[in-house]
């Protein structure tokens, strides 16, 4: 009895063991990949797994890169969005408003016009290497929009590369939806008011590179600079060399490097809201629960000359 009890120990052991590190998964070349474990893993889904689940009524897949991309190739069955789509662009940058997600009953046309439906997983994918994270915003917008089975793709079009995986220059056939937005999750998203009347109690995150966040001018903004107080964390320090986001203790690691606590209030911003919705959805996924993306973001408060500035 007791070599058996010995035995259960044993077996019991070596079970929560590999629950607490991460899990080998074998894709369809018989190669085995390794998916990291976050604090919440809903937030993405692995090469592997949409590899394995092409095709299936209830995957919707969404290229966020430019049509021209698309149109070089693509992930078979995906059809191609911009995230201006779904956005109020009718302006132009600066102006009050410019790049803000459309209200809802708008969008729930627009997202009824690409088949999107609570019914549905929703895997969206950029390229992390050379784009802004794209892929991101469609996923802050849909949990914005009370989608939760929404999730960006580990690695996006350069780790789909990597892998070997299908490539397809067909188009995405597109069943319509009648999707509504009841509601937004106004806990996701921050305004330039609240923001200005929560400076110094939020902490504030710059996504944008070191030389923007210095001063430089490059999508013609009306100033340069940044928000007071606030901290640059680059988009692109989130990811490894093969695209993929960094492990949960490599990011926690940057993330406290850079003065920010779980329990903090954290507010994204970048030029136009799109590399700061993904660094949102990174942020939540390692477990800074009471994060939110800036929309507006810096095309909004540098075009207010009333709204203050640091270099």
């Amino acid at each position: 009895m007791k070599k058996i009890y010995l035995i259960v120990v044993a077996i019991l052991t070596v079970i929560l063991a590999a629950g607490c590190t991460n899990t080998n998964v074998s894709n369809n070349n018989g190669e085995t990949s390794t998916t990291e474990k976050y604090t919440n893993n809903d937030y993405i889904v692995e090469a592997d797994w949409l590899n394995d689940n092409l095709n299936k009524d209830d995957v919707l897949i969404l290229d966020t890169r430019s049509e021209k991309e698309y149109k070089k190739g693509h992930i078979s069955g995906a059809i191609n969005v911009s995230w201006t789509q779904f956005a109020n662009v009718s302006n132009k940058p600066g102006d009050k408003g410019w790049g803000v997600v459309l209200e809802p009953e708008k969008l729930s046309e627009k997202l009824s016009e690409i088949g999107i439906d609570d019914k549905k997983t929703i895997v969206a994918y950029s390229d992390n290497k050379n784009g802004w994270g794209e892929d991101g915003r469609i996923v802050w917008m849909l949990r914005m929009s009370n989608l939760e089975n929404t999730k960006m793709l580990n690695g996006g079009w350069q780790y789909w590369n990597v892998k070997g995986y299908e490539v397809s220059k067909e188009e995405g056939s597109i069943i319509k939806t009648d999707f509504k937005v009841e509601s937004f999750d106004k806990s996701l998203n921050a305004d330039t008011d609240w923001i200005n009347e929560n400076l110094g109690k939020i902490k504030i995150v710059d996504s944008r590179d070191s030389s923007e966040y210095d001063g430089a001018v490059k999508y013609k903004e009306k100033r340069g600079g940044h928000i007071p107080q606030s901290i640059n964390i680059v988009y692109t320090d989130l990811f490894k060399e093969d695209g993929r986001i960094k492990n949960q203790e490599d990011l926690e690691k940057m993330f406290e490097a850079a003065g920010i606590n779980k329990d903090d209030t954290i507010v994204s911003y970048c030029t136009g809201g799109i590399r700061s919705a993904y660094i949102t959805m990174v942020f939540k996924m390692t477990g800074y629960e009471k994060s939110m993306n800036y929309d507006a973001s810096f095309y909004e408060w540098a075009g207010d000359e009333s709204l203050k500035l640091e270099k």
